[in-house]
């Protein structure tokens, strides 16, 4: 990272003050080091909020299997591989324990677990303390049984640097609680991989966008009555916090004072194509990682979903009539951006409109039914209209210096496509605020995004479903001097989600059936990168409450360090 890139107070924002989680960090990106006043005699507990997971008990199986004892230390490209054996009794829930303990100086790192050429689950790490960190995490991953029922390949990726400065290797723990749920849940009965499909040769199956094309050929059982995709989609380095991005035509207003900012807008579109005939979309959530923004935010609590990004569902199901036909057929998945048009309007979406860069995978989900589809294999009926609009005012000072810059971003999404075996609906509604204002030392994002989608699945109608959510985030910073080594930084977002459900475990909802979540975090923090004395505190007030299964769960804690 270059220096003018790091006193850019956007870039500040979304590359210097947060974790590079896929390539080695930079000596100039040491925000997220800092001094911790820990207790020095024993490790501290790193916690993310969310609804406890537990195995069914069973007295048919209950058997507990150590999946993975590995240490994380130069770890780039060098992933833990080993075998899992399934368990010789007749199971149906699958849950997960990785147990993380940590000390020294580090980033916060991305991780992916694979079983073969499949990703089972995106996850990332607290950052450590001089005097160690510890962190727990469950997740239930029964969604992937007809995997767990074969011997597989078992690859965890988490790419970490180890030496002299960056002190802090990862020591982890993966368990695995086979059980029986006398409920029995409906799982997938075959799932194929839309990755690039390295699990043979030891290597994470995953596609970074831009640059590779995230596109496999499959071809479909004609026994297939229902398919979902489900999308793992992360932006990373200059596209971490890509919510934060200014409008190209405008990355070079505050070259005098600041130097470039990043650009391409504050919008990202995840795509899903089958044969070049769009499948649907997902608009991502800004996750915020455990270094983000200011570390004093995330101690001892992490934000939200930071130990388990959720994945984005697109019901498939009325293409089938269409994928039935014995051949194969190509699953893409695109990342795409703004052209701005300068701020005048209406804007364009494009696949080269994105910084560097996305991690993405995807899976086809595929549930059997009792005969062959023998029908005509017509492609589906598909509507869509997109539709962006963008604008910038710059304000000057008498000597015509810029001072501040105001854009905004609306974006509006109709989507439908249909088939005899059923539709897929999805209306989608977003706007981003931005502000860069004292020639560069202020900085504000207010963005809100919603949705609502439906599945009618006519070919099984007990998967018909429902589901809304809302993702807002205001993001606010403001350099204390003139040296950028300081500054006061806000956050305030959140999630809600209400789902109707369907009989499967969802990689979205994270649960089988109804659910209604609701969270929120909102606080201050500061940050000093004094030489020799970097340090950062900050207060953060955080809600979370889910109805789920049944049963209400909910937490309210402060946090202040």
């Amino acid at each position: 990272m270059q220096l003018q890139r790091l006193l850019t107070l956007a870039a500040v924002l979304q590359g210097a003050l947060a974790a590079h989680r896929s390539r080695p960090k930079k000596t100039l990106e040491a925000a997220s080091l800092f001094k911790a006043a820990a207790n020095p005699q024993s490790p501290l507990p790193i916690i993310q909020l969310y609804k406890p997971v537990s195995a069914p008990q069973s007295s048919s199986c209950n058997v507990q299997q150590t999946l993975m004892v590995h240490t994380f230390a130069s770890s780039y490209g060098v992933p833990y591989v080993g075998q899992y054996i399934p368990p010789g009794c007749d199971f149906n829930n699958v849950v997960i324990e990785w147990t993380v303990t940590s000390a020294g100086r580090q980033f916060d790192r991305l991780a992916e677990m694979y079983l073969g050429d499949i990703e089972v689950w995106r996850t990332s790490t607290a950052e450590p303390t001089a005097s160690g960190i510890i962190f727990r995490y469950e997740k239930d991953l029964s969604m992937y049984l007809s995997l767990w029922k074969s011997p597989q390949q078992l690859i965890f990726s988490l790419n970490n640097v180890y030496d002299n400065i960056y002190t802090g290797a990862f020591n982890t723990t993966l368990k695995a609680i086979f059980s029986y749920n006398p409920a029995k849940p409906a799982h997938a009965d075959l799932i194929l991989p839309i990755t690039p499909q390295l699990g043979s040769a030891g290597q994470p199956s995953i596609f970074t966008l831009p640059g590779d094309s995230a596109s496999v050929q499959q071809t479909l059982p004609q026994n297939v009555s229902h398919a979902t995709v489900s999308i793992a989609a992360t932006g990373q380095s200059n596209e971490e916090f890509w919510y934060t991005n200014v409008l190209q035509s405008d990355i070079n207003d505050f070259n005098s004072t600041v130097g470039s900012l990043l650009g391409f807008g504050p919008f990202r579109e995840v795509q899903l194509f089958i044969d070049d005939m769009m499948a649907g979309v997902a608009w991502p959530f800004p996750i915020v990682f455990a270094g983000g923004i200011a570390p004093g935010f995330w101690r001892p609590a992490v934000g939200i979903d930071a130990y388990d990004l959720r994945e984005y569902e697109i019901d498939i199901t009325p293409f089938l009539p269409y994928l039935l036909d014995g051949k194969s057929h190509a699953f893409s998945i695109r990342v795409v951006g703004m052209d701005d048009n300068g701020g005048n309007g209406a804007a364009t979406l494009s696949t080269s409109s994105i910084n560097s860069y996305w991690l993405v995978s995807g899976k086809i989900l595929l549930f059997y039914g009792e005969d062959s589809y023998n029908g005509t294999h017509a492609a589906p009926t598909i509507s869509t209209s997109p539709i962006i609009q963008a604008t910038s005012r710059v304000d000057r000072t008498s000597n015509g210096t810029i001072s501040s810059l105001s854009y905004s971003v609306s974006a509006k999404r109709s989507f439908s496509v249909k088939s005899s075996y059923g539709s897929w609906t999805q209306s989608l509604d977003y706007s981003n605020q931005g502000l860069v204002g004292q020639a560069g030392l202020f900085t504000s994002n207010i963005q809100r995004t919603v949705g609502n989608q439906a599945a009618v699945v006519n070919s099984a109608p007990g998967f018909s479903n429902t589901l809304s959510f809302t993702y807002p985030i205001t993001a606010n910073l403001t350099y204390k001097s003139a040296d950028f080594t300081q500054f006061n930084t806000s956050i305030d977002y959140g999630l809600q989600i209400s789902s109707s459900g369907r009989p499967d475990l969802s990689t979205f909802t994270l649960v089988t059936g109804h659910m209604d979540l609701s969270e929120r975090q909102f606080g201050d923090a500061f940050y000093s990168n004094v030489p020799n004395n970097s340090f950062s505190y900050g207060i953060m007030d955080r809600r979370f409450q889910e109805l789920s299964y049944g049963i209400p769960y909910s937490r309210h804690i402060k946090t202040n360090t």
